[in-house]
């Protein structure tokens, strides 16, 4: 699984690095047909399937994005906290130990070898 994220993490910088080099005309094109698909799509699939690679690239890049930018994410801002509930809830499934001292067992307490100091 980390193997998948770090895969695209990589892509996405070799994708930034490409489009360093385009010009501004062709990434305002390149936007508005983007733009355009995702509209398609939305009106096709009732509720995207996202993997958690997925979901923790859209939640870090949520964050960079404007007010504006992200009540166009195709996720509500509940949904990412929720992802992030789950997140927290996986990572912490540990067993709790018992807080004190364990109870002494009841043949210490009232066994026949008390004897009786007189």
């Amino acid at each position: 699984m980390a193997l998948r994220l770090l895969y695209l993490i990589f892509v996405w910088l070799a994708v930034w690095v490409v489009l360093l080099g385009r010009s501004q005309r062709s990434k305002d094109a390149e936007v508005l047909v983007l733009r355009h698909q995702l509209a398609v799509l939305r009106r096709q699939v009732a509720r995207p399937q996202t993997s958690w690679a997925d979901r923790a690239v859209i939640s870090a890049l949520a964050r960079l994005l404007s007010p504006e930018g992200r009540r166009r994410l195709f996720v509500t801002p509940g949904t990412l906290l929720r992802w992030h509930t789950d997140l927290v809830r996986r990572r912490w499934t540990f067993t709790r130990r018992s807080q004190g001292r364990p109870p002494t067992r009841a043949s210490i307490l009232w066994g026949s070898n008390i004897r009786f100091m007189g």
